[in-house]
């Protein structure tokens, strides 16, 4: 009982306010304490000085270690933290300036079994740092990790290690006002800071790749002229290279690698100086709500950079590992739970990771000002305590409850890699949407000309109400994705039929294998017109039916002018032409057919619905909301639906809003299919588009007309719409049904 006694008295006991070391300047501030203060971690600019706070359970002591902005490699200070409640430690220091780097070190047990590797030569970033100096390259990992163990007794690190700074969170945002687009309404770009600027044209050298070249006037005005509201950002928190990649010459692109959770990337940005960066970052948000277009960013809280055990020591393992992380415990090579693919996943569970990540949200709303997030794997953040999936897990319960981040747009990518429960398309609650990944198997699948696949189909360009129905989550909870960062290009799926990541150095291992593509005859770039008009084809098709679908469109920034990665389908370490943006070569007819296919959508309200459809007759007497068509311009017969053959259907939409009624066309075969158009005589349809023509758009002041009971001649692998422009559009019930 003595030595348990003992620790206790340690762990509790209060140090001295100011350490002596070597290198330390005698002139080093004192800590004192301010009574009665609430304290929150991370950094804190109060009247009497600047109070830090950092979360540590199981530590003994911790440092407090400031380091001049002129010479990052000196530590000038080291002041002793005091422990207060709920496992906090401070300290508060007078006279500290905006841009001062400090870092933390943690006293304690080297426990490795028990999740406990306190190392006072590591210095620790600040978990709640709002900006970090320092760019990583292979030295920093190796002062990171010295040795495989991480063991104490190691070189310090102080001198090269990443530090944290000391910000001022005051900006001029003047009349900033969040766009506030409904779901409904949005339209989403996904686009990469450094790589879709990079080699823009309009862009100053210096400003390309950066925060302040996202938002250039040019870049913002093409934007809006795509029908873009809101851009989905790749991960713009400061992340790592890791040395694996470090040492074959590339780099971690993507970005899925968090070391700073409210931090903006320090790479991204074109000012220099950290306070600088932040400012640059706010700045773009403003110039992007002043255009009326939201800033979504795609955030990583479901694993660090601090990867496996044999990873850097940096923050989380540093300072509380057991607290932090989720772990496997009773084993002699204790090591972290890993259902995210990168050597550790982050206890969300836990009240310190939980904290951290709710507040790092809300300053990212508050103070950033950014429109809302989506969550990398996120069914690795909704996570219980017993490592489960569950929908009212505590993270989900506290961000449904939470009166700023539930008012934001919450994106979950709704899985992990876990081998029991790692696909959750359909689980998350409200106010989530999540991206749908059926909807993207599927309408890749349907125009490949998979057999079987049109049921299916019919019920993605519906709003997925199999998955998201039975919880009374709308169709706008659904995210209609077809291409993303993570896979093929839009060109690449109809170019390829094989991955092709030899670059990425791992002898083509890495990445999908099962992507739903095909080469058409040809795999990659050819000259032979008729598969590369096939190409375009599908491709217009395929947007068209983002847009026709309900939920809520998706699109991957390049898609729209033809970009390709050469058919690499994980190109996440390639921080070179693979991944950036040629803004030098562009299909100009695919990107006028998307500006003005993200018009057509914003003109029709029936793709907008927050309702089903139903199918039902109207008591009324008025069309149907839907009417599913046979070829014959008849009703689809439900048993019809599942016939492994069936390679074309219409479908009626009834007038919504100012839009007249609609004919959907859809032939994923090869071959022509005649389709009667509903109504009589005396029945007008016009055309609003047809995938298979070029220009797709009808031209000219004098629309051509077609009749109801005559055919429209629909080419193979296309689709049609016609609007209604006079008489009406009843459709006949055969007996069967």
């Amino acid at each position: 009982m003595q030595p348990l006694l003992e620790s206790w008295k340690r762990r509790f006991a209060r140090p001295a306010a100011l350490t002596t070391d070597p290198g330390v300047s005698p002139s080093a501030p004192v800590s004192f304490d301010i009574p009665d203060q609430p304290l929150s971690p991370g950094v804190t600019r109060l009247a009497q000085g600047t109070r830090f706070v950092v979360h540590s359970r199981h530590a003994q002591a911790v440092d407090l270690c400031l380091f001049d902005p002129a010479d990052p490699s000196r530590e000038s200070a080291r002041v002793r933290m005091r422990r207060a409640e709920c496992d906090l430690w401070h300290a508060t220091v007078k006279d500290v300036k905006t841009g001062t780097l400090y870092g933390y070190r943690a006293h304690g047990a080297w426990l490795p079994a028990y999740a406990m590797r306190f190392n006072a030569k590591k210095l620790l970033l600040d978990p709640c740092a709002r900006a970090i100096h320092g760019v990583p390259d292979a030295a920093t990992h190796m002062h990171a990790t010295p040795d495989p163990h991480h063991m104490p007794g190691c070189i310090d690190s102080g001198g090269r290690a990443l530090k944290s700074v000391v910000i001022d969170d005051a900006f001029e945002w003047g009349a900033d006002a969040p766009p506030s687009v409904p779901w409904r309404d949005t339209v989403i770009c996904e686009l990469h800071v450094k790589g879709f600027t990079q080699t823009h044209p309009d862009v100053p050298p210096e400003l390309r790749g950066t925060y302040a070249g996202l938002a250039h006037p040019s870049v913002i005005s093409y934007l809006r002229e795509l029908g873009v509201t809101s851009v989905q950002i790749l991960p713009a928190h400061q992340h790592l290279d890791d040395l694996f990649l470090l040492e074959k010459g590339l780099t971690n692109y993507w970005g899925y690698n968090t070391v700073g959770f409210f931090a903006p990337h320090n790479a991204y940005a074109a000012a220099s100086g950290p306070q600088e960066q932040v400012n640059e970052f706010k700045t773009m948000v403003k110039a992007f709500h002043t255009a009326g277009i939201e800033v979504i960013l795609d955030v990583v809280y479901n694993h660090t950079a601090e990867g496996s055990h044999l990873g850097p020591t940096l923050m989380f393992r540093g300072l509380d590992d057991q607290g932090y992380y989720r772990h496997h415990f009773g084993k002699e090579d204790v090591g972290y739970l890993d259902v995210t693919g990168c050597g550790n996943s982050v206890d969300s569970a836990s009240p310190p990771a939980l904290r951290l990540i709710l507040d790092s949200l809300r300053y990212w709303i508050t103070e950033m000002h950014v429109d809302g997030f989506r969550f990398d794997l996120a069914v690795t953040v909704a996570r219980d305590e017993r490592d489960g999936f569950h929908a009212r897990s505590q993270f989900l319960s506290a961000v449904a409850q939470d009166p700023v981040i539930s008012r934001v747009k919450l994106i979950a990518e709704a899985w992990d890699i876990s081998r029991e429960d790692s696909y959750q398309v359909g689980q998350f609650p409200e106010p989530w949407r999540e991206l749908n990944g059926k909807y993207r198997d599927t309408v890749r699948g349907w125009w490949r000309g998979d057999r079987g696949t049109t049921a299916e189909f019919s019920k993605r360009l519906c709003g997925s109400q199999d998955i998201y129905g039975w919880n009374q989550r709308p169709p706008l909870a659904s995210i209609n994705f077809i291409t993303s960062h993570d896979g093929f290009t839009l060109l690449d799926l109809v170019s390829h039929e094989r991955k092709h990541n030899e670059a990425n150095g791992e002898e083509n291992r890495d990445g999908d294998h099962g992507n739903h593509s095909s080469n058409w005859g040809v795999e990659g770039p050819t000259d032979h017109p008729l598969i590369n008009a096939t190409r375009a084809r599908l491709r217009r098709g395929m947007i068209a039916t983002m847009m026709c679908s309900l939920g809520v469109p998706f699109l991957t920034a390049g898609d729209e002018r033809g970009r390709t990665q050469r058919g690499n389908n994980n190109a996440y370490c390639q921080d070179n032409e693979t991944s950036w943006l040629d803004w030098s070569r562009c299909d100009t007819d695919l990107l006028d057919f998307t500006r003005r296919m993200t018009a057509f959508r914003r003109q029709h309200a029936q793709f907008r619905r927050h309702e089903y459809f139903d199918g039902r007759p109207d008591p009324l007497g008025g069309l149907r909301d839907v009417a599913w068509l046979e070829g014959d311009g008849t009703l689809l017969c439900h048993e019809e639906w599942h016939n492994e053959a069936r390679s074309s259907f219409g479908a009626l939409l009834a007038a919504a809003g100012d839009s007249p009624p609609l004919v959907l066309l859809f032939n994923n075969g090869d071959s022509l299919r005649p389709f009667l158009l509903p109504g009589d005589s005396e029945t007008r349809w016009t055309p609003a588009f047809d995938t298979a023509l070029q220009p797709s758009f009808p031209t000219g002041a004098n629309p051509q007309h077609h009749a109801g009971k005559t055919h429209y001649q629909l080419e193979g692998r296309s689709l049609a719409c016609l609007r209604l422009a006079a008489g009406r559009c009843d459709v006949i019930e055969p007996q069967a049904c």
